[in-house]
């Protein structure tokens, strides 16, 4: 039987998205991309660049929340803060108020290829009233990337610490991600288990383009 309905509806609850709020903008809520809750039911994962906009703007008039849809489309907005910021591998870790949200479990394994996956999240933002929308596909490759070295003026301890960690994987999924998706969950499509978060979309040319022909690589 396949698990993967089932799957979407429970883990559909554990993703949210991410945006500011201004009170003087219409509308208040701006969509930024997709975000996941772990830990304790008040920590969420997304993209390094998906809050970019927040370092050092998070105030009363430009705050970094969590949206939460609710019954009835009584959604609400959690205000969120960051608690570790890994630029080098484009993660962050937010601490949302409010009560706790179920969190999904991270795979003890690592992603293999031609494992079949999942992911869900906001791939036109809020074009789509902010519904979450469910992919499917496999790992098509487990790639590495290196981190390029820094100058010797670049050279400060978290420059050394990267050199020192080197190279990471990069997982190629052969299902279409829109740039809304970005940091939304890569889940086992039998398991449920987080194998990654999406990152980055495959351009060919604009933002735009990604929507009018995309590359269907992520």
């Amino acid at each position: 039987a396949d698990a993967l309905p089932t799957l979407i509806v429970k883990v559909k609850p554990s993703v949210l998205a991410v945006g500011f709020y201004q009170e003087k903008q219409n509308p208040r809520f701006s969509f930024s991309g997709t975000g996941f809750v772990v830990g304790d039911g008040n920590l969420l994962i997304t993209n390094s660049h998906v809050i970019a906009r927040a370092a050092g703007d998070n105030t009363d008039d430009n705050s970094l929340v969590i949206y939460t849809p609710g019954p009835l489309g009584q959604a609400s907005l959690r205000r969120a803060e960051v608690i570790e910021n890994d630029k080098a591998h484009d993660l962050v870790l937010l601490r949302f108020k409010g009560p706790d949200i179920p969190a999904l479990a991270l795979s003890e394994q690592p992603a293999r290829e031609g494992q079949a996956v999942a992911f869900i999240g906001f791939p036109l933002g809020s074009n789509l009233g902010l519904s979450p929308v469910t992919h499917r596909g496999i790992v098509s490759a487990v790639t590495t990337v290196a981190l390029p070295s820094p100058s010797a003026r670049q050279l400060d301890s978290r420059a050394i610490k990267a050199l020192k960690d080197g190279a990471f994987e990069l997982l190629q999924l052969d299902a279409t991600a829109y740039p809304g998706n970005s940091g939304g969950p890569v889940f086992d499509a039998e398991t449920g288990t987080v194998v990654g978060v999406i990152n980055m979309v495959a351009l060919k040319g604009t933002r735009e383009s990604a929507l009018t022909h995309p590359s269907g690589i992520s």
